[in-house]
């Protein structure tokens, strides 16, 4: 029994410091990414993780529509769309997207 409390507590716990519920997460919006070296691009991977093939690299700018995130290890991963191109679908890391 303990054991269920805390587990349930650490969970809440991990739901606050990520700032949204899954279900709030399908509606997070429009957002651009932000923060990628300007040598560098952000990878849009085919699923949720670096094992994941890469899609496409996005620079800075860019126009995203976040339709979920879920967490994956240490990173919280983003399926998202290209604001322009709704058909093409892949996964961001959360750390390069800032709201618009």
């Amino acid at each position: 029994m303990r054991r269920a409390l805390i587990v349930g507590l650490a969970s809440l716990f991990a739901g606050a410091l990520l700032g949204t519920s899954p279900a709030e997460a399908a509606s997070l919006g429009r957002y651009e990414v932000h923060g990628v070296a300007d040598d560098d691009m952000l990878k849009m991977r085919a699923g949720p993780g670096t094992g994941y093939d890469v899609i496409v690299g996005l620079p800075n700018g860019t126009v995203l529509r976040v339709h979920s995130c879920q967490q994956t290890g240490g990173t919280r991963w983003c399926e998202v769309s290209l604001d322009r191109a709704r058909g093409l679908r892949g996964h961001v890391s959360w750390a390069y997207l800032r709201k618009l």
